[in-house]
């Protein structure tokens, strides 16, 4: 029988899809308490539904968010070998941390999402990781998904080495709610999935979209948050 190695270093470990206590360790877990808005973490508790200065000043599409992990060393090890090794068990691991840091989301959607890559790129890539973990969190947390409500009308740049503003535009009305769909979500709250938030724009995008379909709220659950600045996801 082949032992299970730890989905970082490779030292075996005693279950699958899971970490090694060193590597473990090294996953910067996202606690409350947070944002309630932008699910980024206070260094103290400044009480239920406290948000942050950001997001006053700049108050996203969405209604709240929560990420399991900052996008760290650890972190990043996870959504490349999901996204460019071929390495599903790793979102088995995503998964069980999502669900985790999104329970309370999980527990007011009538509906998951995931954020859609366009149909050019889904064929080069075989998969849509987003949707994965949807499907896998919608598995542990029993909220249904739909991986064919959302969709990315026109292929965008790749985000990287993007700023904000820049990345803003890139996916500008980039996405939208097929219309023999739209029932899935008037009047829902719907519950956008993604593997990493960088600076929002693409899911500010999506919300938007979401909102001019009728969904009663949107918020947000992302595996891992890159807590700005900070080199961006690659």
């Amino acid at each position: 029988m082949t032992p299970s190695l730890c989905l970082s270093c490779g030292t075996p470990v005693g279950e699958p899809a899971s970490l090694c206590a060193a590597c473990w360790g090294k996953l910067k877990l996202l606690e409350e308490p947070v944002c309630d808005v932008l699910g980024t973490p206070f260094a103290y508790d400044q009480g239920e539904g406290a948000l942050s200065g950001a997001a006053l000043a700049d108050p996203p599409a969405w209604e709240r968010s929560r990420a399991a992990v900052l996008f760290e060393d650890e972190a990043a090890k996870l959504v490349h070998a999901l996204k460019y090794r071929d390495r599903p068990e790793a979102g088995l691991l995503m998964a069980r941390l999502t669900a985790r840091a999104g329970r309370r989301l999980l527990a007011q959607s009538d509906v998951m999402l995931p954020v859609p890559l366009h149909w050019l790129r889904l064929w080069r890539r075989r998969f849509n990781q987003s949707a994965l973990l949807a499907q896998r969190v919608s598995a542990l947390a029993g909220t249904p998904w739909r991986p064919d409500v959302l969709v990315r009308a026109r292929s965008t740049r790749a985000q990287v080495g993007l700023d904000q503003e820049a990345r803003r535009r890139n996916v500008r009305n980039a996405f939208t709610v097929r219309p023999d769909r739209l029932a899935e979500v008037a009047g829902r709250s719907v519950l956008l999935v993604d593997d990493v938030r960088t600076t929002g724009a693409t899911a500010e995008a999506c919300a938007l979209a979401l909102k001019k379909a009728g969904a009663k709220q949107v918020n947000l659950l992302t595996f891992a948050l890159v807590q700005l600045p900070a080199k961006p996801h690659t």
